[in-house]
């Protein structure tokens, strides 16, 4: 992003470095990149790739060397709490909310690091400045609501929710606490599909209100391809593609990551004629099973393409020593 005199502003998120071993293993390793405010990162790799632990050393969940700068302020030796009221936000998997409460009443509790602590008496008693505070409080909740789209489910316990509804009140929370960055992780699994093309745009939706940077872990790549100005791709925890979404996902290199390079499995959608696997039946070694990938249970494709059902080895005769023993007269 370019200031008014043509200079790069410095980026909202600057990581450089970032490396986390977990005894011999190298989870994340050497990963540097940057983003900056406003921006939609996406993050895509296989399973195993080194997401996650990126976003949890970002949020100092587990020990890491490298340096993280968050709008220009390092905060590689803070601790999670203190990352958090640098204003550095993160959603997880599965999302934890009070399941008594309503959405309303879950979203005033997000609201509560921003409000001064007026005292117990004070409270008891409603004085007119905690009333203040409580209005206030609760024109936000409304503003935020109308922001996320959840005026029909305003007064709905938490537990009433479905999958996504869930997710959209999660992230509404998180957002509640202003982040300059917020890190979103997977935010589409799990939920229907309807619910999944609607993410998009409101994610979009957030960043073009409230300015703030996302990063988001997804492995739906029509959503991520709407929705990201740049994607970082991993492999073994190193980076391995940084760029333009279209230059990114078309990269070989993440393709084999995924697929393989076994041009077979990348192609097994097609017409597929299996090699046939011998495998020897005890008491009669010269009969086979083939076997086809895709073939029906209780039956098998012999390389012919012949359906023929399977034959089941003979049942093999006890031997005398494992007989029972006749009952002892008394």
């Amino acid at each position: 992003m370019m200031a008014m005199n043509g200079h790069r502003r410095p980026p909202i998120l600057d990581v450089r470095g970032l490396t986390v071993r977990f005894g011999g293993v190298v989870a994340v390793d050497d990963v540097t990149f940057v983003a900056d405010k406003g921006e939609i990162l996406g993050l895509v790799g296989p399973n195993g790739a080194g997401k996650t632990t990126v976003f949890d050393a970002l949020c100092g969940f587990v020990s890491s060397t490298g340096r993280i700068f968050l709008d220009g302020e390092e905060i590689s030796d803070l601790s999670p709490e203190q990352r958090s009221k640098a204003r550095l936000g993160r959603s997880f998997q599965d999302a934890r909310l009070f399941p008594s409460l309503t959405v309303s009443e879950a979203l005033a509790i997000a609201f509560e690091r921003h409000m001064r602590n007026q005292g117990v008496v004070s409270t008891a008693l409603s004085m007119p400045w905690v009333r203040t505070e409580e209005r206030h409080v609760s024109n936000r909740v409304n503003e935020l609501i109308d922001l996320m789209g959840l005026g029909a489910f305003r007064d709905k316990f938490v537990s009433e929710l479905s999958t996504g509804s869930r997710r959209i009140v999660d992230l509404a929370a998180i957002i509640a606490h202003d982040p300059l960055v917020l890190l979103l992780d997977e935010p589409s699994s799990g939920i229907a599909q309807r619910e999944a093309e609607a993410l998009g745009p409101l994610l979009m939706k957030i960043r073009g209100e409230t300015g703030t940077t996302i990063l988001v872990i997804e492995h739906d790549m029509p959503l991520l391809k709407s929705i990201s100005d740049e994607i970082l791709a991993l492999e073994t925890g190193a980076v391995l593609a940084n760029g333009e979404p279209d230059e990114v996902l078309e990269d070989p290199r993440l393709v084999a990551a995924y697929l393989g390079t076994n041009q077979a499995v990348v192609e097994r959608s097609g017409a597929t004629t299996a090699a046939p696997a011998a495998i020897a039946v005890e008491d009669e070694p010269t009969e086979q099973v083939w076997a086809s990938e895709g073939q029906a249970q209780g039956q098998a494709i012999p390389a012919n393409g012949n359906k023929a059902p399977i034959r089941k080895a003979p049942a093999r005769k006890r031997p005398l020593s494992a007989k029972k023993a006749p009952p002892r007269k008394r």
